[in-house]
């Protein structure tokens, strides 16, 4: 029972970037916008932050809990906010191509972040190629009081930091937000057929603009959890992996649903480490280790034969909108 329950624990916070990263790449994708510049964005969310509690740690004489979660969390969300306006200026005002531009973003992000976490490391004058901010980790890491005494199944469900059920909160809002309110079938309408939307009022430009930069910040968060969370607060360039491309993948496998995004990011977060868990031969490893792409592309077959509306992606998703040719 203790090595299922470890196993969900360490699932779900594999899966908690991915939902961050998913979710805000859902709520982008849902206006026509496919946004390719989000493991990027998740990189400069994540190295906005650690710069924001490197320098609050540095400076305070004493650690405040409170302040210790919420600059990084400010900084982060600003550093997010800032490249997906890049990204909104490049693809929505200068129409630029939406693959080439995110390729790009995600690109310059993760230099971005490898040049101030490189700075950063040599500033302390590290012997060891990262930085530790355990102080500001720590505070990201209070778990619920009474997790400790509900036994494995308790822990595996409560013993987690705030930023886990932030996740959840954030993905079941954004569904809300996409189905249940005006301003969401607006959203939708924009997706789906631009022209049209703008014939009937909806400002087009404008809901793309906002899906897409809180869209961004969304997947940022998935960048300071990563580094605050599931490492410690622990930064070393090059050390965030894939997750970001995972994270794109998710939408295809959800189908574009926020809610069953929840279910694919801890599916994709189990298959990630599985190969810690099975004894196989060394040469099936791997194939282990594929397991989340493979899956993916199993489901975006599947989709494609079974070809149900409500499973296909926004007929107007990578498209740039002209007006003049409404």
């Amino acid at each position: 029972m203790e090595l299922i329950c470890g196993f969900i624990q360490r699932a779900i916070l594999q899966g908690t970037p991915l939902l961050y990263g998913a979710t805000g790449e859902i709520l982008t994708e849902k206006s026509g916008n496919l946004n390719l510049g989000i493991p990027g964005i998740m990189y400069i969310g994540a190295i906005s932050g650690v710069v924001g509690g490197f320098v609050y740690q540095t400076n305070a004489a004493t650690v405040v809990t409170l302040w210790a979660i919420l600059i990084p969390l400010i900084c982060c969300l600003a550093g997010s906010l800032l490249t997906s306006l890049i990204y909104c200026f490049l693809t929505i005002t200068l129409r630029a191509n939406q693959n080439v531009t995110g390729l790009a973003i995600t690109t310059f992000g993760v230099g971005v972040g490898n040049f101030f976490g490189g700075s950063l490391i040599k500033i302390i004058k590290s012997d060891v190629p990262y930085l530790s901010l355990t102080k500001i980790a720590k505070a990201y890491k209070i778990t619920l009081p009474f997790a400790e005494d509900m036994g494995p199944i308790g822990k595996a469900i409560f013993s987690y930091g705030f930023m886990v059920y932030l996740a959840i909160i954030i993905a079941v809002a954004v569904s809300v937000f996409l189905k249940r309110t005006r301003a969401g079938l607006h959203l939708r309408s924009v997706g789906e057929n631009p022209a049209t939307a703008d014939a009937a009022g909806i400002n087009v430009t404008r809901h793309k603009y906002f899906a897409t930069s809180i869209g961004g910040m969304i997947a940022g968060l998935g960048g300071l959890f990563y580094i605050m969370d599931y490492s410690n607060g622990i930064w070393s360039n090059n050390g965030f992996g894939d997750r970001g491309w995972l994270a794109i993948a998710i939408v295809i496998f959800a189908t574009w649903k926020p809610l069953v995004a929840i279910v694919g990011s801890y599916l994709f977060g189990a298959l990630y480490i599985l190969f810690n868990y099975i004894n196989v031969p060394i040469q099936f490893l791997p194939l282990i280790q594929m397991l989340p792409y493979i899956v993916t592309i199993v489901v975006l077959v599947a989709v494609s034969m079974r070809k149900k509306r409500e499973n296909q992606p926004p007929a107007s998703l990578g498209l740039s909108y002209f007006r003049e040719e409404r």
